[in-house]
């Protein structure tokens, strides 16, 4: 590659498209998972505002990992979301000052802290879960719950694949 006399990186040989692209199932697959991510990207800031009006759409991920997973490092959050230590930071700062997470030393290493969902944390972060839960089992009543379990199944699937 080579820059392309404005910034930018220009090819040298045209990348080849992965074998099967075009199938109908894989243009398919495209369009539907971009309707379930803009959709899932709007929940998520409703989701953040149920926790609390203050807090930050990208900030609930963090709160749900702690509540499906205990306290962590914050290194181990900001790997697992994505995001820098600065940007960890910020937003962690944010989520104590709103009283949903609280830092503790870690026992194993006295210079790291761990951070922990508080006791208003867990309560607001459950009640907004089991609320979305509800609405995904009244939005696919209509499902034979062995469909339900399949989705779920193909859904973690695709999760582990794309981990790769």
């Amino acid at each position: 590659m080579h820059e392309d006399g404005q910034g930018g990186e220009e090819r040298t040989t045209s990348p080849r498209p992965a074998q099967g692209v075009d199938q109908p199932g894989f243009l398919a697959l495209e369009r539907e998972l971009t309707v379930l991510l803009r959709r899932a990207r709007a929940s998520q800031g409703e989701m953040a505002r149920a926790v609390h009006p203050d807090l930050e759409p990208s900030a609930y991920g963090l709160l749900v990992r702690l509540d499906e997973c205990g306290r962590q490092r914050a290194t181990e959050l900001a790997a697992y979301i994505g995001v820098g230590k600065a940007t960890m930071s910020r937003q962690l700062r944010a989520l104590e000052e709103l009283g949903l997470v609280a830092r503790e030393p870690d026992p194993a290493d006295g210079r790291a802290w761990l951070i922990a969902l508080t006791q208003e944390g867990h309560a607001r972060v459950r009640r907004v879960r089991e609320a979305r839960r509800a609405r995904y089992a009244g939005r696919l009543a209509d499902w034979d719950p062995a469909e339900v379990t399949e989705l779920a199944r193909l859904l973690s699937q695709l999760n582990r694949g794309m981990e790769k």
